[in-house]
């Protein structure tokens, strides 16, 4: 039994293990999404937004209903050099005491209730319930600039980590010509100043291969900044297998994608709510105009110590109910309704001039993303002939070189070209898969590499 129970207590862990153990994984592009939606501080506070109101709108609703108060008061007179009896009034009730030294208690429970307001409170409630549904898409389009961030931040180490590696090949490559060049001038076959640009040129390779790594050392700080993480738990990213088809993949049509995300987006979809809040608030002015009505009741108590009477026969005397209502018709208030009619009307025309400057840096985005797309990809095209050119060129002149046939000149300026070919290549492979993804995601699809 008891190693029954030790098993369940094991199972009941397993849970939590993956966390533990993620600290030494790599993670997946969805790790980090999926991380980042759980623990990013702006995300928190937009939540905590949302929920604030919440409070708000049961705080609105409360408003529709009659409030109730009980209130109570108890005081002492001291009249020192009183020296014969006064008489006091409580309660509309004039009591007569000859002592210095008196007592006095009252009890009130008062109702009211605002009966109408021209339906400015459930106008009210209504924008509200609007407000809480744009903190929802605000939390919505915060958790998407989170995924766009991360992609980038993803897609640029995944980049990074490939130009790392063409670095550490041409480093190869530079040491074996280095080597080699030191043969040669050994056997008096190149000058010392070619050996010196040897030398430039393999130091030159180093610097790279450091540089390249520093990038992607602050690309992944980046990213751990961006997922909240600020401790020492080992981090790095998962490299999927990303061929050259992902580089030439159909590239989703600018139009439908625009459509979509008119259809989804969330910066879209608060720009309506928000014009229909200013519709509503129009009307909550224009409630000002018109009359109101309020109801009110209240019961009432007292007794005072210098009564001849007890307490008890105070307070069942001195018992007393009132009701009322208030008719309150606006005449002249200092044109205070006609500013706030004026100003709400002012208010839905800049909502609806924001969703008109919304659609159309959304539709900014959409072409920036499509024309990136394209001209990547054609770049890509021409950067694998351009490669397969620099490749050939390059050995040729590397056996050039060993055969001593090649110059030292020549062979740095073809090295350099191979490294600028197969650089332009990766970026614009990596450019290419970044912004088709990004366009999938303004359509309503998840962002996968």
């Amino acid at each position: 039994m008891k190693y029954k129970s030790y098993l369940t207590g094991i199972l009941l862990m397993l849970p939590t293990l993956p966390a533990a153990a993620q600290e030494k994984a790599q993670w997946s592009l969805q790790d980090c999404i999926d991380y980042a939606l759980q623990h990013n501080i702006s995300l928190k506070q937009n939540k905590i937004a949302e929920q604030q109101g919440e409070a708000d709108l049961e705080q609105k609703r409360a408003n529709l209903f009659p409030n109730l108060s009980f209130s109570t008061s108890q005081s002492l007179s001291y009249r020192p050099l009183q020296e014969t009896a006064s008489s006091i009034v409580t309660n509309g009730i004039a009591n007569n005491s000859s002592n210095k030294l008196t007592g006095n208690g009252s009890y009130g429970l008062n109702a009211s209730w605002n009966v109408w307001d021209g339906g400015a409170n459930r106008k009210t409630i209504r924008v509200q319930k609007i407000q809480n549904s744009i903190s929802g898409l605000t939390v919505r389009q915060t958790a998407n600039s989170i995924q766009e961030q991360i992609a980038r931040l993803y897609v640029q180490i995944l980049y990074s980590k490939d130009a790392l590696n063409v670095n550490q090949a041409m480093l190869k490559t530079a040491e074996k010509q280095y080597e080699r060049g030191q043969v040669q001038y050994e056997q008096g076959l190149i000058s010392k100043a070619d050996l010196s640009q040897l030398k430039a040129q393999n130091a030159g390779a180093q610097y790279d291969c450091v540089a390249t790594q520093t990038q992607i050392s602050n690309y992944i700080r980046q990213l751990k900044e961006l997922l909240e993480i600020t401790d020492g738990r080992p981090f790095d990213i998962q490299s999927p297998e990303t061929g050259d088809e992902t580089a030439i993949q159909v590239i989703p049509d600018m139009a439908e994608v625009y459509q979509n995300a008119l259809n989804h987006r969330p910066e879209i979809q608060s720009g309506l709510l928000d014009i229909q809040a200013a519709d509503l608030n129009v009307g909550i002015a224009r409630a000002g105009y018109l009359p109101t009505i309020s109801v009110t009741a209240g019961v009432g108590d007292s007794h005072y110590s210098g009564s001849r009477e007890s307490v008890g026969e105070q307070m069942k005397q001195n018992l007393n109910a009132s009701a009322g209502i208030t008719l309150s018709v606006p005449i002249f208030d200092n044109k205070r309704n006609k500013t706030n009619m004026k100003k709400a009307k002012l208010a839905k025309l800049n909502s609806e001039l924001a969703l008109q400057d919304q659609r159309k840096k959304l539709y900014s985005t959409v072409e920036e993303y499509w024309l990136n797309a394209s001209n990547s990809q054609q770049q890509f095209v021409a950067a694998g002939v351009k490669l397969k050119s620099a490749q050939d060129s390059y050995e040729l002149l590397s056996e050039g070189f060993d055969n001593g046939l090649k110059n030292i000149v020549e062979l740095m300026t073809g090295h350099d070209q191979l490294i600028n070919a197969q650089q332009d290549r990766l970026q614009s492979k990596y450019n290419t898969l970044l912004n088709i993804q990004l366009l999938k995601f303004y359509q309503g699809e998840n962002i996968q590499l």
